[in-house]
């Protein structure tokens, strides 16, 4: 597994549990505001000093009763046909494993909620993902939703695995999340109302403000992040579909 960083503390990573949050190399979206370039360009991963797997889990032993959780993140983690292996092996030492996933892996998601090798889930869900009706009929509105999508994350998108793990999350009865950041110039205020009317009955969804900075595509990190105003009047509009907050 190749391990590009590790915290080794967090307090808000993992809701209710004091964690350690370990970052994957690869990824299969190149979303341009994504904060984490050296996880996702393959240029940068090669200048990026790696952690080696040994030093992780010799970390995580003398961290027992310590830490309670572990964060696997990345890039995106499920891209990894090793991942089921890496998190047994942080099972085994006592930890409760958060996954963080951009949903574009429905069976590998499956697979991990059916061998009982993650305890929480965190969906990001970058745009509207189907039409209000549970099917997509109309061709023409579908190829609009892929290119709001494929707008957010800079690739070609299969829209029916990203809704398969919306789904399989729902009706999985372990914990889980969605989530979305609001991205300027690429979110307007009914792609985030949408979102959540595609997710109702999810059992929270979690607003996430977008913060300049080191990004992929450099201009995204010099524009400015929506306003609290409207972040709190979207959030007000998304209550009515499901129980939503704003996490900072």
């Amino acid at each position: 597994m190749l391990i590009g960083g590790l915290q080794k503390l967090t307090l808000i990573d993992y809701p209710g549990k004091i964690a350690a949050t370990v970052f994957l190399i690869g990824c299969n979206f190149s979303c341009p505001w994504c904060h984490n370039p050296e996880l996702v360009l393959p240029k940068r991963i090669k200048k990026h000093k790696k952690i080696s797997e040994n030093y992780f889990f010799e970390f995580l032993s003398q961290r027992k009763g310590l830490l309670e959780g572990v964060v696997v993140c990345g890039g995106e983690p499920t891209i990894n046909k090793d991942l089921p292996d890496f998190i047994k092996k942080i099972k085994k030492l006592g930890y409760a494993v958060k996954l963080d996933t951009n949903g574009s892996n429905p069976e590998m998601l499956k697979n991990l909620i059916a061998g009982k090798l993650v305890d929480y889930v965190a969906l990001d869900v970058k745009a509207p993902f189907k039409n209000q009706k549970s099917k997509i009929k109309n061709q023409s509105d579908k190829s609009k939703l892929k290119n709001k999508y494929e707008g957010t994350t800079g690739v070609k998108i299969n829209l029916e695995d990203i809704e398969k793990s919306i789904n399989l999350l729902k009706n999985s009865g372990i914990d889980y999340e969605f989530r979305t950041t609001i991205i300027p110039k690429l979110h307007q205020s009914k792609d985030i109302r949408d979102i959540a009317k595609q997710l109702k009955g999810a059992r929270i969804y979690f607003l996430q403000q977008f913060k300049p900075g080191k990004t992929i595509s450099p201009k995204y990190g010099k524009y400015k992040p929506s306003s609290q105003k409207q972040i709190k009047s979207i959030l007000e509009e998304c209550k009515k579909y499901l129980p939503t907050k704003l996490r900072s």
